[in-house]
């Protein structure tokens, strides 16, 4: 268990360490299906125990394990909650190039910066969805078609540049982004979030596989456990409707902010 199994595409992971890390995609698949904030739970996960060494091959297979729960949680929901494809694809396309920025140019900030833009961001989100009880109940678009697609295009680029840098809470704040501003219900916002994150995903790994930063064995076993996880989290948050889907996304701010802000506190 704790001898390292030295098997190709695994860098020097122990099979506890493997079982560990299959354990926290799986978890985080089914949080992440729900609404977003798996990256909180399957990133850190990997950067504990740090495969191949370097924090890039952590970024680049959680990508991998991340985009096969995305793929799958978009399935399901497709089959149980309508989605507005025109507008989801519109979106998913620009984030997919604001993705392959931000990890092409993913040194070009001091992180730090960023993760206190992030964690500003983040409160206030949080704050304005719990002061807001009936935020997301049901959809009531707050703009005409033409300017709800500039909207969700303009919030796509940008959170996928995020997602791309390997930010934390890219699905939290897509969804926020369809709840908050464009007014769809929190159900409806996930589904369209998880074809989103799909997209955003490809962009990064576009940029990482050429590199040949991905692990790849590592990065198979961690998308079967995400896809489970994705498959159970996206079927709980379509038969528990949009005031489950609101609850836990409250829950997964508050844990991004406490990571954020202790990230921070540490000096990391």
């Amino acid at each position: 268990m704790l001898d390292a199994l030295n098997w190709p595409g695994f860098a020097d992971l122990t099979l506890a360490g493997l079982l560990f890390l299959c354990a926290a995609a799986f978890l985080a698949g089914a949080v992440d299906a729900i609404v977003g904030g798996g990256g909180l739970i399957q990133l850190p996960a990997m950067l504990l125990l740090m495969p191949g060494g370097e924090v890039i091959y952590s970024l680049a297979t959680n990508k991998v394990a991340a985009i096969a729960g995305t793929t799958a949680a978009a399935r399901t929901y497709a089959k149980r909650t309508p989605i507005d494809w025109r507008a989801a694809l519109s979106m998913a396309l620009v984030a997919l190039l604001g993705s392959l920025g931000g990890a092409m140019l993913a040194n070009a900030l001091p992180s730090h910066v960023l993760n206190i833009i992030v964690l500003v961001a983040l409160v206030a989100v949080g704050l304005y969805t719990w002061r807001k009880p009936d935020l997301g109940s049901v959809d009531a678009p707050r703009f005409q078609r033409r300017v709800q697609l500039l909207v969700m295009l303009a919030g796509g680029a940008v959170i996928g540049f995020w997602d791309g840098i390997a930010g934390p809470g890219t699905g939290s704040f897509l969804v926020f982004l369809l709840v908050g501003l464009v007014g769809f219900a929190f159900l409806t916002a996930s589904a369209t979030a998880k074809v989103v994150n799909v997209a955003t995903n490809i962009g990064a790994l576009i940029f990482f596989i050429p590199a040949g930063k991905v692990l790849w064995g590592l990065g198979i076993l961690m998308a079967l456990s995400n896809i489970a996880g994705s498959v159970l989290g996206a079927v709980v948050a379509a038969r528990r409707g949009s005031g489950f889907v609101r609850r836990v996304f409250l829950t997964v701010v508050v844990g991004l902010v406490i990571s954020l802000g202790w990230k921070l506190a540490a000096g990391a």
